[in-house]
């Protein structure tokens, strides 16, 4: 639930898919079949470009990169470059597998490691926009690291 709870008030984070959620459609049902509700959880950075979300899952150290989720560890997954990455793009987006999808098996690992593990990851992530009046045309991105806090993303 901690962990679920800071992915959806995270600024990088558009969607959590978690039943622990009142408004996730399958809430009624699994509070009827759970005494708790477990540990997967599936998110969609916000803005997430391919290359930057298998940037961001391959920044995690405490949570495994894996296509299977299951385990006692906590393990991560980009289905776009991983378990969907023979789907055509339609095709994917039709299923809600979106560029920017994670998927989370969250494990034994105490909520604050994994928390300071995603944060990190998250952070990460630059959000692009473009100020070719003022940069002559290269791609900008507003980062957050130390002070610095723009960079070229031209060649990104």
């Amino acid at each position: 639930a901690i962990v679920a709870k800071f992915l959806r008030d995270h600024p990088k984070v558009e969607k959590v898919y978690w039943p622990g959620f009142e408004d996730h459609p399958g809430h009624a049902v699994a509070k009827s079949q759970m005494s708790g509700f477990g540990g997967m959880i599936s998110f969609v950075v916000k803005d997430g470009t391919f290359e930057n979300v298998s940037a961001m899952v391959s920044n995690l150290k405490v949570f495994t990169l894996a296509e299977s989720l299951g385990g006692v560890e906590s393990l991560a997954g980009h289905p776009a470059s991983m378990t969907h990455a023979a789907i055509p793009l339609e095709e994917r987006l039709k299923t809600g597998v979106v560029d920017g999808l994670v998927r989370l098996s969250v494990g034994i690992e105490d909520a604050d490691d994994l928390i300071a593990d995603l944060e990190n990851a998250l952070n990460q992530i630059c959000s692009s926009f473009d100020l070719k009046n003022l940069y002559h045309g290269r791609k900008i991105c507003r980062c957050r690291f130390g002070p610095i806090w723009f960079r070229d993303c031209s060649k990104t």
